[in-house]
């Protein structure tokens, strides 16, 4: 079942939003060639607890740390570590908060020092992407409109979604329904309702091979090794349209 907030929940979430943004925003500006992943994390967790937050994502289903950190080839779910950040770089952020019973969740790709082209026309379509699926988040609409508009977005720029991984509902719960793949069709599923809030997040790759998660259990990667961007926004169904909270990349 799909929730629906008040007017008081969607406030304590659109403030968690602000805060974890004002929270990323400034881990972001820490990443640059030499810094390890693992003092990002550390960074962002100080921030949350300094915020009267908790970590959302330490401990959840075992995973050990507060940020996610994934680099290059890795899509989602790259665990910190002493591992180093170079010139050149794909990096994926990705961090979570429990606040006054809610939660917040988002994304977002930075690059380090002088990239490809071919990773610049990545990380920017999959960018684009979340403004497409974020635009999708009307009352009226149904949750197909949202997967179908990311999917369409980025195979027509000749990259491809990844499909084992999916956005979410969030609450009082960091994952809630209904799950939004970045693939589908149009016009099915769930109707779209004023006081749904959703986490929409394109994962986007070089190419259709599947994805595979390595040893660790968490670091999902494209089998062929080729790169990836992620960004993820949160966003609120409203009578004037989808309200986003807060959103990687701009």
């Amino acid at each position: 079942m799909i929730e629906l907030k008040s007017g008081s929940e969607l406030e304590i979430l659109r403030e968690n939003a602000t805060i974890l943004g004002s929270i990323l925003d400034k881990v972001v500006k820490r990443v640059k060639p030499g810094v390890t992943t693992i003092s990002l994390d550390e960074y962002a967790e100080q921030l949350i607890v300094e915020a009267d937050g908790k970590p959302a994502f330490k401990n959840y289903r075992g995973y050990p740390s507060s940020l996610c950190t994934s680099i290059n080839e890795e899509i989602v779910h790259g665990i910190p570590s002493e591992r180093t950040v170079y010139d050149g770089d794909v990096l994926s952020l990705d961090v979570g908060i429990e606040r006054r019973g809610f939660f917040a969740d988002f994304a977002t790709t930075v690059t380090v020092g002088e990239i490809s082209s071919q990773a610049k026309d990545l990380v920017s379509v999959t960018n684009e992407a979340l403004s497409v699926g974020l635009e999708q988040v009307c009352p009226g609409n149904r949750i197909g409109d949202i997967s179908h508009a990311i999917g369409s977005f980025v195979e027509e720029r000749g990259f491809y979604v990844v499909k084992e991984f999916v956005g979410h509902g969030i609450g009082r719960n960091m994952h809630e329904d209904p799950q939004i793949p970045n693939y589908g069709e149009p016009n099915t599923g769930k109707r779209i309702k004023k006081g749904m809030v959703f986490c929409i997040e394109p994962m986007v790759k070089m190419d259709d091979k599947s994805t595979v998660v390595l040893d660790d259990g968490w670091t999902a990667v494209p089998a062929d090794g080729g790169l990836s961007a992620h960004f993820e926004g949160m966003v609120a169904a409203t009578s004037d349209g989808p309200e986003v909270l807060v959103r990687g990349g701009s």
